[in-house]
């Protein structure tokens, strides 16, 4: 079971952008289909976007779709969360998961996540 850990948080101006990094420990990086999720204060913990085993699926909640991007270096154990146009409403803690599985397809209930990063601060000021 891989370990994760995230890294690249802060804080920016809305209108900004940050790319958070995502690297797994462990050998088995690529059987794993990963996913960021992030919470805000007093609120649940949702999905924001998702990435298949092989990276040739995204997902991506229809709030962040066309702001965000998610990608993944195998050879790196490392998955990233590029994020542009940053708003107010995306402030919160980011957390990277990780589930390993057989198919090529992405997940997007946190429920299908075994691992999870202790999680990264996103800070976005007006």
């Amino acid at each position: 079971q891989v370990q994760l850990a995230e890294s690249g948080g802060g804080l920016v101006q809305a209108g900004g952008s940050l790319r958070l990094s995502c690297v797994a420990s462990g050998r088995t990086f690529e059987n794993h289909r990963m996913g960021w999720f992030r919470q805000a204060p007093g609120e649940d913990r949702e999905f924001v976007a998702g990435i298949s085993r092989s990276g040739a699926e995204t997902r991506y909640a229809d709030s962040v779709k066309d702001r965000f991007t998610i990608s993944r270096e195998n050879t790196k154990n490392t998955v990233y969360l590029e994020m542009n146009r940053l708003r107010l409403s995306d402030a919160g803690v980011y957390y990277c998961a990780a589930a390993p599985t057989i198919y090529d397809t992405v997940a997007i209930s946190n429920l299908a996540y075994l691992t999870w990063g202790q999680g990264a601060q996103v800070t976005v000021s007006s």
